[in-house]
């Protein structure tokens, strides 16, 4: 014990106004980056275990689902894992082209049995798939709806803003406040855009087959049979009220055409046929006798007048 303190003691005397009471003085060092304190984790590669990867016979027997002629060649085999490897089968199933059988193997360290974990049919990079799901609201088409159908309409559609609020839109403005005629909702600024817009692009707008092959001047701004719609889409789209149009009845864009056009004139030019005398020749009239076959008519029958001499 007396030996420890003696120890003890020197050792404070030795570190006595060189740093704290009874802490060794280490040397100064540079404060500053020292550099990365800890060492990265080493990430290799995964190492494609041999004796899974030759396992191919093993698991190809582990598709049971299907019949044998519905498996194909072995195409790859992937590492998952330690001992861990997926088998890759061609698949011939009708109507799965491009798909492949995807089996795992795996087996215990020190042990040369493999055992499957599990079977899937995976698509491949050409593999034939169906289309992404979409609601049935963004699969509907115009004209998708017939008789008896019923398209409810959500209390949240953008295009329709409720009947009391104000617009930019006289016409709706003056519909919405009578009183009695008042709709719940009415058309949005965005719900009209999208409407001119729609109806512009279509087939009724100037970029039509109809619409281009008519003359220039023959657009539908300027017929008499164009009926203009109210409000703010009376700038651009009328109705078209001509019988013979093949747009009659429909909203139609003010630089639409058609043929039908109403200042569409065109002259009728009299055509005049000249009349050619009557040429006969009474020479040519040759004179014949005609004589009746015995026994045609009865013999005490008077002769009948035929008419010539």
């Amino acid at each position: 014990m007396c030996t420890i303190l003696a120890h003890l003691i020197q050792v404070r005397r030795t570190t006595a106004g060189k740093g704290s009471p009874g802490v060794p003085v280490t040397p100064a060092r540079r404060m500053g980056n020292n550099g990365r304190v800890t060492r990265p984790a080493s990430t290799r590669a995964v190492r494609l275990d041999q004796v899974c990867a030759a396992a191919v016979e093993v698991a190809r027997a582990g598709i049971t689902e299907v019949d044998a002629d519905d498996v194909g060649d072995h195409l790859q085999v992937v590492a998952e894992g330690d001992r861990l490897v997926t088998h890759y089968f061609e698949c011939r199933l009708a109507g799965y082209r491009g798909w492949r059988w995807a089996v795992t193997v795996t087996r215990v360290p020190r042990s040369r049995t493999v055992t499957i974990c599990e079977t899937v049919l995976l698509p491949g990079s050409d593999a034939l798939l169906a289309p992404g799901w979409l609601p049935w609201q963004e699969r509907l088409k115009p004209g998708d709806l017939g008789p008896g159908d019923l398209l409810p309409t959500p209390p949240d559609d953008d295009r329709l803003a409720p009947g009391y609020l104000l617009s930019d839109d006289p016409a709706v403005e003056e519909t919405a406040w009578e009183l009695g005629l008042g709709r719940a909702r009415v058309l949005s600024r965005e719900g009209r855009t999208d409407a001119a817009q729609r109806w512009y692009d279509g087939e009724h707008g100037p970029s039509a087959a109809i619409s281009t092959a008519a003359p220039a001047a023959a657009r539908c701004g300027t017929c008499g049979f164009y009926l203009p719609l109210a409000g703010a889409m009376r700038q651009a789209f009328g109705a078209c009220g001509n019988f013979y149009a093949p747009d009659d009845g429909r909203v139609v864009s003010a630089d639409h055409g058609c043929g039908a056009h109403s200042e569409t004139l065109i002259e009728a030019v009299e055509t005049v046929v000249e009349e050619l005398p009557t040429v006969y020749d009474d020479s040519a009239v040759e004179a014949m006798s005609v004589s009746r076959a015995p026994g045609s008519v009865e013999a005490a029958e008077p002769a009948e007048p035929y008419g010539h001499s």
